[in-house]
């Protein structure tokens, strides 16, 4: 598949020595949804900010539909619509009115049967003589997504576009991500909430203190990283493990009614059958048997936690 964005060696150094990102490569796919997750301070926010034009790197390449962000600024810049996580609009104009000024500052001619699909695909039609003072704080993160669109960009960067957002509202807020994604648009996100990004992305890229740690599918990183765990229970109570079970590293649960055993999936020896026959050799009886996978969250942790 094309490659919409693609970030080549990219570093950036503050002037205070600080080294926000660190030879980042990444090639993001035209039509995906990617999650940029990682902790504050992380460079998340430096290499959106690169990426869109406002930092300038220290050191590396970013192309965006093959037009380099420095040398093709303004061609870069029309390609992409930002999302600012803070709800920054102004609060006594008209839906209608400041969706189309912002496709204006784009240098775009008028366009209202455009303006009137987006704020229809985005829920916002029946708003559109509304001021944005009047609007929930999840439709006025809709008009910033409708401003970011205005001018027709193929890149859309959302910064934690669920913050603030209750439950309900976040799940229309996914569909609305997704159905921008199904529109041609490729999105961009960073997010705090680990299941945004189990829920809609097609890949996850993992940053942390600069460097970037994996990016896999979302799918494909949960089943490939994520160990899965083996929850025995018993039908009786047991005080400590048989000396015949110490090998296996189990966790004993429950007040003694239960026994864990962490394993890998992918492995040709997951070691279940031999822990099973050692259990049935020392006494122990099994009431039922259940395995857990580990999450996407589960896995940042581990991955964060190890860098």
């Amino acid at each position: 598949m094309q490659n919409v964005v693609s970030i080549k060696k990219l570093s950036k150094i503050y002037d205070n020595d600080f080294q926000a990102l660190k030879n980042i490569t990444l090639d993001i796919k035209k039509n995906e949804i990617i999650a940029l997750l990682g902790p504050n301070g992380a460079g998340k926010t430096t290499m959106i900010s690169i990426i869109c034009g406002i930092v300038i790197p220290t050191s590396g390449s970013v192309t965006v539909d093959n037009f380099d962000i420095i040398k093709d600024y303004r061609r870069t810049r029309s390609l992409i619509g930002l999302v600012p996580q803070e709800l920054s609009l102004e609060q006594f104009e008209y839906v209608f009115n400041n969706v189309s000024y912002t496709r204006g500052l784009y240098g775009k001619a008028p366009n209202p049967s455009l303006i009137e699909k987006i704020l229809k695909d985005l829920s916002l039609w029946d708003k559109r003589n509304s001021r944005i003072n009047e609007l929930s704080g999840g439709m006025k993160r809709r008009v910033l997504i409708a401003k970011a669109l205005s001018h027709e960009p193929s890149v859309l960067f959302l910064d934690e576009p669920s913050a603030g957002v209750d439950v309900e509202l976040r799940q229309e807020m996914w569909q609305v991500i997704k159905d921008l994604r199904n529109s041609g648009v490729t999105i961009i996100l960073t997010t705090h909430y680990i299941e945004e990004a189990e829920a809609i992305a097609d890949r996850v890229a993992v940053i942390n203190k600069g460097e970037l740690l994996v990016v896999d599918n979302t799918s494909d990183l949960v089943k490939s990283m994520g160990q899965k765990t083996l929850v025995i229970e018993l039908q009786e109570a047991i005080q400590a493990l048989p000396s015949k079970l110490e090998r296996y590293n189990l966790t004993v649960l429950n007040n003694g009614l239960s026994i864990s055993y962490n394993y890998d999936s992918s492995s040709k020896q997951t070691g279940i059958t031999s822990l099973l026959q050692d259990m049935k050799e020392t006494g122990l009886k099994l009431k039922d048997l259940k395995t857990e996978q580990s999450s996407l969250e589960n896995i940042f942790v581990e991955l964060v936690r190890e860098n």
